[in-house]
């Protein structure tokens, strides 16, 4: 028998930096539906993911852009009250297919405290999904209204809030 190298190749996705194998295990041990948050700079996406052999498979999704081409949201697709409407938005669409409960997957991203994932967080608990968290991670409620962005920011965000609620 011939000896082969010492090492072993990770991982195509562990080598890029976008999968964290072993906070995913634990994340599919708990058998519950992950509720998927990913930021980019311009938009928040907010997913209900079940895992399957074959594949993960997107049970709802959500989109920040959803909420200007809806919802008449005329600001920021990536500020902290657009992640909260978003996780709203996700998390209705989840009631109405029977999902009721979770686990926040946060991918590689570190969780800070008060950050636009747990905004989003915050959305999907208001909708009705129960879902393990911190209450000191969330940010507060100035923060998600926009009070710190603009003053106007404040009357849009209620109408969306009040349309996604209300099922448009």
């Amino acid at each position: 028998m011939k000896p082969g190298p010492r090492y072993q190749v990770k991982l195509r996705r562990r080598r890029d930096g976008k999968t964290d194998y072993r906070k995913r295990l634990t994340l599919l041990k708990s058998r519950k539906t992950r509720v998927v948050v990913r930021n980019s700079l311009s938009h928040v996406r907010v997913q209900f993911v079940e895992y399957g052999v074959n594949g993960d498979k997107i049970i709802v999704s959500a989109i920040s852009k959803e909420l200007q081409r809806d919802y008449k949201w005329k600001y920021s697709t990536s500020t902290t009250p657009a992640a909260y409407l978003t996780g709203l938005l996700a998390g209705k669409r989840a009631i109405e297919n029977g999902i009721k409960e979770g686990v926040l997957d946060l991918g590689r991203s570190v969780p800070v405290k008060g950050s636009k994932n747990f905004a989003a967080l915050k959305g999907i608990i208001d909708a009705g999904i129960k879902i393990p968290f911190d209450k000191e991670k969330l940010p507060s409620d100035d923060r998600i209204s926009g009070k710190h962005l603009n003053k106007e920011i404040e009357t849009i965000f209620s109408t969306c809030k009040e349309k996604i609620i209300g099922g448009k």
